[in-house]
């Protein structure tokens, strides 16, 4: 599995969605699934999967599904 199939399936499990859902240019709030709740859930599957600590600023910042793979490059964390 590839790094940005990896990274697919956190946010999948997280929000609970089918793989169809999860694309590129997803945005948060843009399926019902990534709300607050769903966000939370998203950024412990991602701390907890790369073994990282994101700063507040990143949460607030974790906008999309690109923004994400942006972030998680501060982290060394490379998703190709």
């Amino acid at each position: 599995m590839s790094s940005k199939e990896k990274y697919s399936e956190i946010f999948k499990n997280s929000l609970n969605v089918t793989k169809e859902k999860i694309n590129e240019n997803l945005k948060y709030n843009e399926i019902d699934e990534w709300d607050s709740i769903g966000h939370m859930t998203l950024i412990a599957a991602l701390e907890e999967e790369y073994k990282i600590t994101f700063e507040t600023d990143d949460i607030i910042d974790f906008s999309s599904y690109k923004k994400g793979i942006e972030i998680l490059k501060k982290y060394k964390v490379n998703i190709s």
